[in-house]
């Protein structure tokens, strides 16, 4: 599939192909963060937006990744999806996503998802699995009528690409690599050796 001058409208269209081909969760991408001092750390999320904004994910803010972009607002992602044999890279800044957006994305979760959100205390040691199940049945009492609020430690982030890889697996590992950087409101494109 031949890429445009828009590394989102090309993402998205991947992600579409994805969706269709991949055997779950096509969405799943590797994100990358790091201390103030440059220790790196990377784990598996799942995305849940991308516009011309950014790329969107959701998490605890008390949790390391949470605590990492705090003090060190950049973050990378990586997308790998196997059946297509493409790949796509993000890097960038990050922001928190509005506190309209949060609402509406925590709003649309299962019951049981909103509620672990207030019960998992996110990154930090876990005593039991006792205590957690203990800790989500007593949220689920707490709020067993009426809407579950969204938690004030549970939000999203939005990456900001400044800069977007996109990879294709080519024959004899002559693979095509397009980086497209950002500029201004627009997009410079350049191919790299594989």
């Amino acid at each position: 599939m031949p890429t445009t001058d828009d590394p989102i409208a090309t993402f998205e269209a991947w992600l579409a192909e994805a969706a269709t081909s991949e055997p779950s969760d096509p969405n799943a991408v590797c994100l990358a963060t790091a201390t103030p001092e440059g220790l790196p750390s990377a784990r598996m999320v799942l995305l849940k937006g991308v516009d011309e904004r950014g790329f969107v994910f959701y998490t605890n803010l008390e949790s390391r990744k949470g605590g990492e972009l705090a003090r060190n607002p950049h973050a990378a992602l990586c997308f790998h999806w196997k059946t297509l044999a493409r790949s796509v890279r993000v890097e960038g800044p990050v922001e928190l996503v509005s506190e309209e957006e949060a609402d509406s994305y925590y709003a649309s979760r299962a019951r049981t998802s909103r509620l672990g959100a207030w019960a998992s205390k996110q990154s930090r040691p876990l005593e039991s699995r006792f205590a957690l199940e203990k800790a989500v049945a007593e949220y689920g009492l707490r709020y067993a009528i009426g809407e579950i609020p969204r938690p004030a430690h549970w939000s999203g982030f939005r990456v900001l690409p400044k800069r977007v890889e996109l990879w294709r697996d080519m024959p004899f590992r002559l693979h095509e690599r397009r980086v497209f950087h950002r500029e201004g409101k627009g997009w410079r494109m350049e191919t790299l050796y594989p």
